[in-house]
């Protein structure tokens, strides 16, 4: 009997550990399977990650570039580049006479706009004293009349030179250096549409600064006793000329690029119609055309790329069909590998040409106009 109950008893205790185990065992169950499924979610994001990067990989490898060409051709012509400053016409001599004690106007010689020359009698007061022109020009003013009383330091008449102005500019210190007293120069005046060839007076070399930069004042005379309508205050434009090549090969400054180590060049076209590029020297530029020492001739044209566009093939072209139906036409074909690295070599500043703010071309023919080269796609 004692046996009997020993042995419900050890089945009871095992019937109640195993309740106790159960739950347990299903908690570690359910943690495997999280472990798990964290495993595959990890497996399954890493293997998206490395498929794009691999189509990406793939895709551009498979990618062409169309290009589309701009063309110029180049001319013979003379070139030239100045520096420009702006300023105002101003009187040299002008004078206002006055009374020099109280006294009574007895004659007046001279009428308002009536020229006159150094020692020209223009008045006499009843003080015996006479005024006189102290220099060459015209009576711009007359302040009385004949009989009127004036007191000491009353204004008389006035005498001033249309003939002979001047006009003040301010140049930079970064073209100071290259101005200097006696240099040639032509002052234009628009608003009279006159123009006048001088040379500088004068360099005040004393600075004004403005803005962190000096300024010095430089000084053109100009004669303009052969214009009319000339008046202080007008404004003038100074322009200093400081190269100029005479029947050079010159071309427009749009045609060309310019490589990583800073020199230029243009693209040519070969007898497979491929583009080439090839390089040039320069020479005197104006901004606008620069001409040309070596690499290009009179008559020849050459090209710039206009346009470059990534065009997607394989993979690519399948995926992108599905997103964009966007087209754009393209006259020639170049693909990466194939481009010898001169298909990123357009960047950064033109290469040095000196300091061109302006100046003129005057062409010996006629330059043509801009086309695309080629009549198709070509390319791999």
């Amino acid at each position: 009997m004692t046996e009997m109950i020993d042995q419900n008893t050890a089945a009871e205790n095992e019937t109640i550990k195993a309740a106790a185990d159960k739950p347990e065992t299903k908690k570690k169950k359910k943690g495997r399977k999280k472990k798990i499924l964290k495993r595959i979610i990890w497996t399954v994001i890493l293997l998206l990650v490395l498929g794009v990067a691999l189509w990406s990989v793939y895709s551009k490898l498979q990618a062409e570039y169309r290009i589309t060409y701009d063309s110029y051709t180049a001319t013979t012509g003379s070139i030239s580049n100045s520096l420009s400053f702006t300023g105002s016409m101003q009187l040299i001599n002008s004078a206002s006479y006055t009374a020099s004690s109280d006294a009574k106007v007895r004659e007046i010689y001279a009428a308002e706009g009536e020229k006159v020359s150094k020692g020209t009698r223009l008045m006499r007061l009843s003080s015996g004293e006479t005024i006189e022109a102290e220099f060459d020009g015209t009576v711009s003013a007359v302040d009385v009349e004949k009989g009127d009383e004036v007191k000491a330091g009353d204004s008389l008449l006035t005498v001033a030179d249309f003939d002979h102005m001047k006009v003040s500019v301010r140049v930079g210190e970064s073209n100071i250096g290259q101005v200097y007293a006696g240099q040639s120069c032509r002052v234009m005046v628009s608003s009279a549409g006159a123009t006048f060839d001088s040379v500088i007076d004068k360099i005040d070399y004393v600075a004004y600064t403005g803005n962190n930069v000096a300024y010095y004042t430089s000084t053109v005379n100009v004669d303009t006793s052969g214009t009319e309508n000339i008046w202080p205050g007008m404004q003038a434009t100074v322009t200093v000329p400081l190269e100029e090549a005479k029947d050079v090969t010159v071309l427009k400054m749009d045609a060309l690029s310019t490589a990583r180590n800073n020199t230029a060049f243009v693209y040519k076209e070969n007898e497979d119609g491929e583009m080439e590029q090839v390089t040039v020297s320069v020479g005197v530029s104006n901004g606008n055309y620069v001409e040309i020492k070596d690499g290009v001739t009179a008559g020849e044209t050459v090209y710039k790329i206009a346009e470059k566009k990534e065009e997607a093939t394989g993979l690519a072209a399948l995926f992108s069909g599905m997103f964009s139906n966007t087209q754009v036409n393209r006259n020639n074909t170049r693909n990466r590998n194939n481009q010898g690295g001169s298909w990123n070599s357009e960047f950064g500043g033109m290469p040095d040409m000196g300091n061109a703010p302006g100046g003129n071309f005057a062409p010996s023919g006629s330059e043509g106009g801009s086309r695309t080269p080629g009549s198709g796609s070509r390319g791999n």
